[in-house]
């Protein structure tokens, strides 16, 4: 090949205006033993991208370290499974059993009536007594207007 279509192609190369097939010219002529003295320069580059060329690219490759934390993962969730399934049975067993009569039920309507007015009379009492200070917050007021006069 003549050195200056070489060069030609070099400097068409570094411009980004090469074909693939003269960058193909141009890696044949680097890799041949035939450089000019002063192109030498760029030899170790072209075989570098021959070298890069012929690499195989091995994609969707699995690795073993996925399958351990897998493992490592679903042994974790049964432990933690295991675990919230003992303490609820060792909860279950240990509760009281409810007895109705815990509660004040009472099995004659007449007396479960009596008990409860007795229960909101009392009730009713303490709510009387916080109406009677509201009372006084209006009377209070009606002071307070007619002391501070306002328009």
């Amino acid at each position: 090949m003549e050195l200056a279509v070489i060069e030609q192609l070099l400097e068409k190369y570094f411009d980004g205006e090469t074909t693939l097939a003269q960058e193909q010219q141009l890696r044949a002529y680097f890799s041949t033993d035939l450089v000019a003295e002063h192109l030498k320069e760029y030899q170790p580059m072209f075989a570098y991208f021959n070298q890069e060329k012929e690499q195989k690219i091995v994609l969707n490759q699995r690795f073993t370290f996925k399958r351990k934390t897998r493992k490592i993962y679903w042994a974790a969730a049964s432990v933690a499974v295991l675990l919230g399934v003992g303490y609820w049975t060792a909860n279950q067993s240990s509760a009281p059993v409810n007895n109705p009569t815990q509660y004040g039920t009472y099995n004659n309507p007449e007396v479960a009536f009596k008990e409860t007015r007795k229960a909101l009379e009392l009730l009713s009492g303490h709510v009387n007594v916080g109406v009677s200070s509201i009372q006084y917050i209006e009377t209070y007021e009606e002071t307070k207007d007619k002391i501070f006069i306002t328009e």
